[in-house]
């Protein structure tokens, strides 16, 4: 199975990648295979019903919006933003539906957007089943999707498999584990960010790949500026103030000497960087996911520190760091999850930390040993991290909880950095304790809002 670095660091909306992304892609898929079929214009009525954590967040997570907007043609990479609520809110209001924006049908909020509360589908907690009937109630095409974290999405066959659609494109260095990827990189004698691009070359050209990269960064900086720019209070009922255009106005009338201390002057930036991302996720901005929208913010802020604090930073830099970051997010994803809803927030938050501690220590110098070292660090201090939303929401610990992670992914890479790559514990070790501490996990604390801070803050 091939995994790209553009499966792993996707453009797409807040607020999350499993509840807004994943579900707005399956939902073009359905009404897409509908049209394949024939089908489009018989087409009298559609329902999509979320189960588990979609079923019990996804009205916080904007699932809702998101599946009327794809069966509606919309994607998530594609899609302006701000669209998406006053479309879906015309869509209830009007009672009508426009499939792939060609075949009008009639929608019932109600009883063609349910949301189960307590029941699962197999394999995974993001379930959803999408129906469709004619005009004489013929059933024309059911299927079952799973939104298995990060935007991916499967159908119910390959759900059962890998759960991630089967790439099976040759790459000239594959690798599953840490061990083999540091096994490449000793024996061809290569970083692990050019065995990321020797095997990014067969989908894309060395152009294509570097360009496709910066426009990636690009996106990332702009989420940090719309994320600086804008305020008021994030949607959803919890009434959480934006914090990044007042940070930024006080850091901005400041010198590095006004600070903490000197030398803790950069991490009043990062944590701006990573707030300013995150309230934009909130919103239902733009932004990438890296690699998933509730953990969206570490990868840039800790790109942002690169570029700004660290001597000699340039565009090869952002390229090796993202590389970097890609190869440790595809072992994640391969051995264990990067759901929430799955793993807890380790998944998410945990893996966002590794894949940047490691990218900042390829971009600033370090040996493949390091980089993995880096990764490792990265992920055992995130081990346990349970996914307990309150309101359902990627609010409240969501946003803070990406700014400590930015730093704790700085310090992971300084540790790392600092030795020589000889460490206790290897990184499938600690990817497999993630897994398992994953599996051992109450369901209450994976992205249910039934647990955790969900039921012990009161909402007003």
């Amino acid at each position: 199975m091939a995994v790209s670095l553009f499966d792993m660091l996707k453009v797409g909306i807040g607020p999350s990648s499993s509840h807004t992304v994943g579900p707005m892609k399956a939902a073009y898929l359905f009404a897409a295979a509908l049209q394949d079929a024939g089908l489009l214009d018989a087409v009298a009525r559609v329902q999509c019903q979320l189960y588990g954590s979609l079923g019990a967040t996804g009205k916080g997570h904007g699932s809702g919006p998101a599946v009327l907007l794809g069966l509606e043609g919309f994607l998530p990479e594609e899609i302006n933003p701000a669209i998406v609520v006053p479309r879906s809110t015309e869509i209830c209001k009007q009672s009508q539906l426009m499939l792939l924006g060609e075949h009008s049908v009639a929608f019932d909020e109600a009883s063609d957007l349910i949301f189960h509360r307590q029941e699962s589908l197999p394999f995974h907690a993001n379930g959803m089943s999408f129906s469709a009937w004619s005009s004489n109630g013929d059933l024309l095409n059911h299927r079952v999707y799973y939104s298995v974290g990060g935007g991916f999405v499967v159908d119910e066959d390959a759900a059962g498999a890998d759960r991630i659609v089967e790439d099976t494109t040759e790459l000239p260095y594959p690798f599953r584990t840490g061990a083999e990827l540091l096994a490449i990189c000793e024996s061809e004698d290569l970083a692990i960010a050019d065995v990321m691009f020797a095997n990014e070359q067969v989908w894309r050209t060395e152009d294509e790949i570097t360009d496709g990269i910066l426009k990636i960064w690009e996106v990332m900086k702009e989420c940090v500026q719309n994320g600086i720019q804008n305020e008021g209070i994030l949607p959803g009922g919890l009434k959480v103030k934006r914090r990044a255009a007042a940070l930024y106005r006080d850091l901005k009338n400041r010198s590095r000497m006004d600070m903490i201390t000197p030398s803790l002057g950069a991490l009043d930036w990062v944590n701006l960087y990573a707030l300013a991302v995150n309230e934009e996720n909130a919103a239902g901005g733009r932004m990438v996911t890296a690699p998933t929208n509730g953990a969206a913010g570490i990868i840039p802020a800790v790109l942002h520190y690169y570029c700004n604090f660290c001597p000699n930073a340039n565009d090869e830099g952002v390229i090796r760091f993202l590389l970097t970051a890609a190869a440790i997010g595809i072992l994640f994803k391969e051995n264990a999850s990067i759901s929430g809803a799955e793993v807890g927030c380790q998944g998410e938050v945990g893996s966002a930390c590794a894949m940047a501690a490691a990218g900042l220590a390829e971009a600033t110098g370090g040996t493949p040993q390091q980089v993995e070292n880096a990764a490792e660090i990265g992920m055992e201090h995130n081990l346990g991290l349970t996914c307990d939303p309150i309101g359902g929401l990627v609010q409240v610990p969501c946003i803070e909880r990406n700014a400590m992670a930015s730093l704790k992914a700085i310090n992971a890479a300084a540790l790392a950095l600092r030795g020589d790559g000889k460490h206790f514990v290897s990184l499938d070790k600690v990817i497999l304790t993630m897994r398992e501490t994953g599996k051992d996990m109450l369901d209450k604390y994976k992205e249910t809002s039934r647990g955790g801070l969900a039921v012990n803050i009161i909402e007003c």
